[in-house]
């Protein structure tokens, strides 16, 4: 079997990226989210985006170096993993390594991998991968949790009056939004050129885009929903509250929000990542009914930087 290799080219080959991703959903963590990933800054350098094709030229696997996320994020058909699996993590390791010194380079790179993946976790290990679960104070695993649409979806609102929840206000309060994602989540990956990209993505739904605004007309809390119009299923990503806005319960407030706009469009399944039991996001989804579909393990090699 010819197998053959190239770059991101188009924005046509998300597209195809998507799709293969829809074809393995269930071996895949990201799958319903990929419009907000693909819109990152990782794909403002082609080099950092690799694509594999067989000999019909039809798409067999990707893989992206998604700074951002500090992640490797792939997807490769389950006929051609067992040639391809190590190719791409080859792939990505070189890439990990012509990176450095650039903007797009990082320290550690995790690799996201469902419990139950032996042939892949064999190949990361093999490839100089560390699972993160057991590793003393700093541990780190996941989860990919669901919930059934057809379970109502308990109603919350703002402890106290004055907070507005609507749909973010468009390309305009973009920046507002911006200002608030970085303080959230205390990083300065979120950007605006990001942002805009969501909402010109043909997927972006705007009644998805939840914001919770504060009585003197500040932005507080988020809630961004996905929803892939083919399986009608739903995704979370990303939700955040901020640290002043924390006594008002707001995440909670945009989360019920975002579940109840998905549920009037016909989402069928919902589906979230989150880190385990430990984690107080892992609470508030339980809370939400939902329940924990697959364990992730967090696998992690290291790269020297200036």
């Amino acid at each position: 079997m010819t197998i053959t290799q190239r770059t991101y080219s188009t924005e046509q080959d998300k597209y195809l990226m998507s799709a293969l991703a829809c074809q393995c959903p269930e071996n895949n963590l990201h799958v319903v989210d990929l419009p907000y990933r693909f819109s990152s800054w990782a794909f403002d350098n082609p080099e950092n985006i690799n694509l594999w094709f067989d000999e019909n030229q039809q798409l067999v696997a990707w893989a992206v170096l998604q700074s951002p996320f500090w992640t490797i994020d792939y997807v490769c058909l389950p006929d051609h993993e067992s040639h391809l699996h190590r190719e791409i993590l080859s792939w990505a390791d070189q890439r990990a390594r012509t990176v450095q010194n650039t903007p797009y380079a990082r320290s550690a790179w995790f690799v996201m991998v469902f419990s139950g993946q032996n042939n892949r976790i064999r190949d990361l290990e093999n490839a100089g991968f560390k699972c993160q679960s057991d590793v003393g104070e700093d541990s780190w695993s996941k989860v990919l949790m669901r919930r059934s649409s057809h379970t109502p979806v308990k109603v919350y609102k703002p402890r106290s009056a004055g907070f507005t929840v609507r749909s973010l206000a468009g390309e305009k309060e973009v920046q507002n939004y911006v200002e608030l994602h970085q303080s959230v989540f205390e990083s300065k990956n979120m950007t605006i050129d990001w942002r805009m990209r969501t909402l010109q993505h043909p997927d972006y739904m705007p009644e998805l885009d939840i914001v919770v605004e504060s009585p003197k007309g500040n932005l507080a809390a988020f809630c961004i929903c996905w929803l892939d119009k083919n399986s009608m299923t739903g995704h979370v990503e990303p939700l955040g509250n901020h640290k002043d806005f924390r006594q008002y319960a707001l995440g909670r407030v945009a989360l019920s929000e975002g579940l109840r706009r998905l549920q009037l469009l016909g989402a069928q399944n919902i589906f979230v990542e989150t880190d385990n039991y430990r984690n107080t996001a892992f609470r508030l989804y339980e809370s939400f009914d939902f329940q924990v579909i697959q364990d992730v393990l967090v696998y992690r090699k290291d790269y020297e930087t200036d």
